[in-house]
């Protein structure tokens, strides 16, 4: 009797799965026939001309803003830049590009591409490109129009600080190919050290290589990978690298989605390049995705100590599939788990399109800048364990072994960093001095600081405070309340006060803002290489990973307490 209720309680949920399809189908029908007829009425009686393709973009893009920010439709013109979020590669002249509210300017020549070939430098504005005029054109429109086929030229019109006269540069297009690993070393210690930018095609075969030359040429004592602002790529790539420390035969991710082929199950396939060597690994709240399954992977094996601040918690899977009109569409079809059982996706997305987190709350789903941090507190899921025992929790991304506070910057830093300020006067200092020390050598003296102190008052840098929006608050409210003639004297004493102080913030402050003022500097000479090694020199996390990974007993004790 029992197998028989089994039998047609399965019989009843195909048919209600059958019968959910056929009306989603019907529906589906229905809401086409209507959006043509629309859209044919609208092109034959609205009081102007309409774009047709316009609309109809606008129409999908509101539609797939009601699920998860992932899911997004994928024009024909930008099929070159999701191209590079794959294979790593795009053509076109290889620079990072900023708008400044008036121009598009150049933030970050590639070194070895045509843009620094070419002479281009950081803070130069694009005037126009191909004739076109860029003038308050923002970033992703000037993008389309530097990239192009490799092989084909452009023409660049430019504007430089300290030169009176437009610049005009003819550039040619290239297959531009940005590196997953964009630093790798042997410290002194003997600490092998890799900073990892991407999962693209390739990047597993990249890690290899790096990791073979340094157990080739050295005796290597640990291994460091930095995840750090990482935003992840391709799954497989994540995968292969876990194979490289874990040995044949181990699940690191499944996936499950909705249809049956979203479900699916990847592990090591090959035997391992090391399985003994310490390792560390560096996150911090722009590490996501790929960076997640990698991270994770390690601490459920409990092959290695994970450093740093809470990841950003992406635990879901997209997948891009070919629509007509060589159109595509980025598709959210899985959430994926790792070996432990759990899906570290921190926001649940509700149907309404809101963002919300466990608690409710909104939140935001974007990589904050260096000078903020994401999460706002490190709340904890359901508990799972790893493969010696320790527990681990589910959701609200991975949290690290050992956990190193971040960086927390004073409102007058993180004006002059958002404003532009640091970057200015870096384009100016590259204009009158030829050359600097060597990035892990050049400091910024008291000359020059003081020449920044003066930049910024001549270009008259205002900020507000958190504090002094408190005290226009109060002022406020004290006023509706009629309690402002007894206590404005207090309150205008408090805001004189706090403008004293603030005339010294650029001073108290010195020791911040001079760090992002010398990796700004030394940007300008020794390019993105240059700029991690000096980042690195006073750098936490790192030396966290350097302690623990060359005391065997404190390594051991936080993987096998």
């Amino acid at each position: 009797m029992k197998r028989i209720s089994i039998l047609i309680l399965g019989l009843w949920l195909s048919a209600t799965a059958i019968g959910q399809v056929k009306q989603n189908n019907f529906e589906i029908a229905k809401s086409i026939d209507i959006y043509n007829d629309l859209l044919r009425e609208l092109n034959l009686n609205y009081v102007d001309e309409i774009d047709p393709a316009e609309l109809n973009e606008a129409a999908i893009d509101a539609m797939l803003n009601g699920l998860d920010p992932y899911t997004v439709f994928i024009p024909e013109s930008e099929i070159e830049s999701y191209k590079l979020m794959t294979t790593g590669e795009y053509g076109g002249i290889g620079a990072i590009i900023q708008y400044d509210g008036e121009y598009t300017r150049i933030s970050d020549p590639y070194e070895g591409w045509p843009a620094q070939k070419a002479g281009l430098r950081a803070g130069d504005a694009i005037l126009s490109v191909n004739g076109v005029d860029t003038h308050k054109k923002p970033t992703d429109q000037v993008s389309e129009l530097l990239k192009g086929q490799p092989g084909t030229e452009v023409t660049l019109k430019i504007k430089r600080y300290g030169v009176e006269k437009p610049i005009e540069l003819t550039l040619k297009r290239e297959k531009v190919k940005i590196d997953n690993i964009s630093y790798a070393t042997v410290f002194d210690n003997g600490i092998g050290y890799v900073s990892f930018n991407s999962f693209t095609r390739n990047a597993a075969n990249e890690m290899k290589q790096h990791l073979v030359d340094m157990k080739k040429d050295h005796d290597l004592k640990g291994f460091i990978i930095d995840l750090r602002g990482n935003g992840g790529g391709l799954m497989n790539e994540a995968v292969d690298i876990v194979n490289l420390f874990i040995p044949k035969g181990k699940p690191v991710v499944s996936t499950k989605g909705k249809s049956q082929h979203a479900a699916s199950m990847y592990g090591t396939t090959n035997q391992p390049i090391d399985e003994q060597i310490p390792l560390a690994i560096l996150v911090d709240g722009g590490s996501a995705s790929a960076s997640e399954i990698l991270a994770g992977a390690i601490q459920d094996y409990d092959r290695g100590v994970v450093i740093g601040q809470r990841t950003f918690g992406k635990g879901l899977v997209q997948n891009i599939l070919p629509l007509s009109y060589n159109t595509q569409m980025k598709v959210t079809i899985a959430k994926y788990y790792i070996p432990s059982g759990r899906c570290i996706q921190e926001i649940d997305y509700s149907k309404n399109g809101k963002l919300k987190t466990e608690n409710g709350k909104s939140d935001h789903d974007t990589l904050h800048s260096p000078l903020s941090t994401f999460h706002s507190q490190d709340t904890l899921g359901k508990p799972f364990k790893t493969e010696a025992g320790r527990t681990v929790y589910e959701g609200h991304g991975i949290m690290p072994d050992v956990k190193i506070e971040p960086l927390k910057y004073a409102t007058v830093t993180a004006y002059l960093y958002a404003r532009n300020y640091i970057f200015d006067y870096a384009t100016k200092y590259a204009h009158e001095h030829p050359s600097i020390a060597p990035a892990d050598q050049f400091k910024i003296d008291d000359a020059t600081y003081t020449d920044f102190m003066k930049f910024v008052k001549d270009k008259g840098f205002i900020y507000t405070t958190e504090s002094e929006k408190k005290l226009e608050e109060l002022k406020k409210m004290a006023k509706e309340e009629g309690y402002l003639e007894s206590i404005g004297a207090q309150i205008e004493a408090l805001e004189k006060k706090l403008n004293a102080d603030k005339e010294n913030d650029l001073v108290k402050n010195r020791a911040d803002i001079e760090d992002l003022l010398r990796l700004e500097i030394v940007g300008r000479y020794y390019y993105q290489t240059g700029r991690i090694v000096a980042s690195l020199e006073d750098d936490k996390d790192l030396q966290a990973a350097f302690e623990i990974l060359l005391d065997k007993k404190r390594y051991e004790s936080i993987l096998r307490p």
